[in-house]
């Protein structure tokens, strides 16, 4: 037997087994694999490096940065939320997630599409008090099938196109050429996932939840003039069943609103007092028209795009001890605003700038991270650290992802434009528009 067939077996089976068996990521265990077959010569170098040169391969580079502009404009995310709505059952929750996820894989590589989706999907089945367990896989699946029924759902597809123009020398498959396969799998797929999968997913539900979080914060938000939500009740605008998060009143005018009904319709300048932990903040956030009542937010240096949420708690050598927010000119001193306080499980029923800040008081602020580096050493707070995924949404920005989106799958869908130049040009006009970050 030829030893480059014993070394390309050897390898083959090392990788497998560390895959399985090892915490290392997949990258790293395929690099080194890579590695030794070129080493021990059983392929040459330029055999190796070849196929990162694949033309569906750089597409599918571009179109994460397509992906990744729609998801910090979020610009399916509140959108998402509502088209999900109020399942009656766990088989039409799971519907209601696979249909959507499976039309935007066509369109889009199935990779980002779910991670894209995975936050929606667990902020909403926690509204719903549905397990994340009984979603995620239906999830991952819908977008494995939905990526069978276009040239550009999945980057196997664009990888073969790739090779089939450059070894069968012939032209590249048009958009929905593998439709006419693609689209039955993708019923029976679905059909065999709704009807089954009640029984082979668990039930899994996580020991320590946010939830669990003693620490309650009072936060203000402001309804935009033109924000979605006008006219709207507390119901329909998912504002009840906040997961951890509860409607305390409606300031309106010169009106306040203490218990607030279900039916109770949202104004434009209403400022909605919540009470709840970080992770609800957050969401709160994403929703597009909703904005911190502070004024001082928006006095801060440089774009929200750049800030995020830091949580920093008030020590005794704060030498703004007893003094409100307001007096202490905190957004002048630190460059940061308070959007929320924490208080001991106490509820604060003052306004953010009137509130006295108070030894071990926790803070929830706005600013950008180098506040974080600023004050790790301060003795002015025993503890400051960034919340997880809490930079604000560029919501205004959100209508230009989605143009971009739909423009780059036109131009592959009408004017048959190669797939790569599409995504290539796609991805341009993100970082150009600040959809993303470059």
């Amino acid at each position: 037997m030829d030893w480059h067939i014993v070394v390309t077996f050897l390898v083959l089976s090392g990788v497998i087994c560390s895959l399985t068996f090892l915490r290392a990521s997949a990258d790293t265990i395929l690099m080194g694999g890579l590695t030794i077959l070129v080493v021990t010569g059983v392929i040459q170098a330029e055999d190796a490096i070849a196929g990162f040169a694949n033309e569906g391969l750089i597409a599918v580079a571009f179109l994460f940065v397509v992906s990744e502009g729609i998801r910090q404009t979020g610009g399916f995310a509140f959108t998402g939320q509502q088209m999900l709505g109020r399942p009656k059952s766990l088989t039409d929750a799971q519907a209601r997630v696979m249909l959507p996820s499976a039309v935007l894989s066509a369109f889009l590589n199935n990779t980002p599409v779910v991670a894209m989706m995975m936050p929606i999907i667990s902020d909403w089945a926690k509204k719903m008090r549905i397990s994340v367990s009984h979603l995620m896989l239906p999830l991952s699946y819908a977008a494995i099938l939905g990526g069978l029924c276009t040239l550009v759902g999945t980057s196997t597809t664009l990888v073969v196109d790739g090779l089939l123009q450059r070894q069968a020398h012939r032209p590249g498959l048009s958009m929905f050429e593998i439709a006419w396969v693609g689209v039955p799998i993708m019923i029976v797929g679905l059909i065999y996932l709704l009807v089954f999968s009640r029984w082979l997913l668990p039930e899994r539900k996580p020991a320590i939840t946010p939830m669990d979080d003693p620490r309650e914060y009072t936060v203000e938000m402001i309804v935009e003039p033109g924000c979605p939500l006008i006219g709207k009740t507390i119901e329909q605008a998912g504002l009840r069943h906040l997961p951890g998060m509860y409607l305390m009143e409606i300031d309106r005018k010169d009106d306040v609103i203490a218990a607030v009904s279900s039916n109770e319709r949202l104004a434009a300048n209403d400022q909605l007092v919540f009470v709840g932990i970080v992770e609800s903040v957050i969401d709160l956030q994403k929703i597009p028209g909703l904005k911190p009542a502070t004024d001082q937010l928006f006095k801060l240096s440089g774009p929200r795009s750049e800030r995020c949420l830091i949580e920093a708690v008030v020590s005794d050598s704060f030498r703004f001890i007893n003094m409100s927010i307001r007096t202490a000119r905190f957004r002048s001193n630190y460059n940061a605003a308070v959007i929320a306080v924490a208080r001991n499980g106490q509820r604060i029923n003052k306004k953010i700038g009137d509130i006295e800040l108070q030894r071990g008081d926790t803070l929830l602020i706005e600013a950008h991270p180098s506040f974080i580096d600023q004050q790790r050493n301060s003795r002015e707070f025993f503890l400051v650290s960034q919340v997880e995924d809490s930079t604000p949404p560029r919501h205004e920005r959100a209508w230009i992802a989605r143009t971009i989106l739909l423009a780059m799958i036109l131009m592959v869908a009408l004017f048959n434009i190669k797939m790569i130049v599409a995504a290539m040009v796609a991805a341009g006009l993100m970082t150009a528009t600040r959809c993303c970050s470059a």
